[in-house]
C-alpha cells in the first residue's frame, strides 16, 4: 500500500445535487481514537453524519463518511474542515516506522465490527 500525500489523506466530494450528501474520505496510518477524532471534528462543523464505513488492519486505516450540513453547506469551511481532519492523523513517516516492526502470524483471526448509532 502507498502512502498517499497530504494532499490525498483527507478527500471531501460534494454532493452532485442539492440534498445529496457529501463524501468525507480519511486514508492515514491508524491510532487510537482516530475515528472518534474525526467523527467529533466533523460533527463540532456542523454536519450530520449519515452513514459510515470504517477499515482498519491495526496499522493503517480508512474510514468513508457520508455527512449532511445541519445549515446551508455554502457558508461552511471546506478547506477549513479539511486542515482540521488532517491535523489529527499520524503522518506517513510513523507508517513506515510501524511497517518495518515483524507482522502477526497468518493465523490471527479477522474480524468485522458493524455498529449503528441511533441517536
Amino acid at each position: 500500500m502507498g502512502a498517499p500525500g497530504s494532499e490525498d489523506t483527507v478527500m471531501i466530494e460534494m454532493g452532485k445535487k442539492l440534498g445529496d450528501a457529501h463524501v468525507i474520505t480519511v486514508n492515514c496510518p491508524d491510532k487510537t481514537g482516530l475515528c472518534c477524532d474525526v467523527c467529533r471534528i466533523i460533527l463540532d462543523f456542523g454536519l450530520y453524519i449519515t452513514k459510515g464505513d470504517v477499515t482498519t488492519d491495526g496499522v493503517w486505516c480508512y474510514i468513508v463518511l457520508w455527512v449532511v450540513p445541519y445549515y446551508d453547506s455554502l457558508r461552511l469551511r471546506w478547506s477549513h474542515l479539511k486542515n482540521q481532519l488532517v491535523s489529527v492523523c499520524p503522518s506517513c513517516s510513523t507508517y513506515f516506522v510501524l511497517d518495518l516492526m515483524p507482522s502477526c502470524p497468518a493465523s490471527t483471526p479477522v474480524y468485522l465490527l458493524k455498529f449503528f448509532c441511533l441517536d
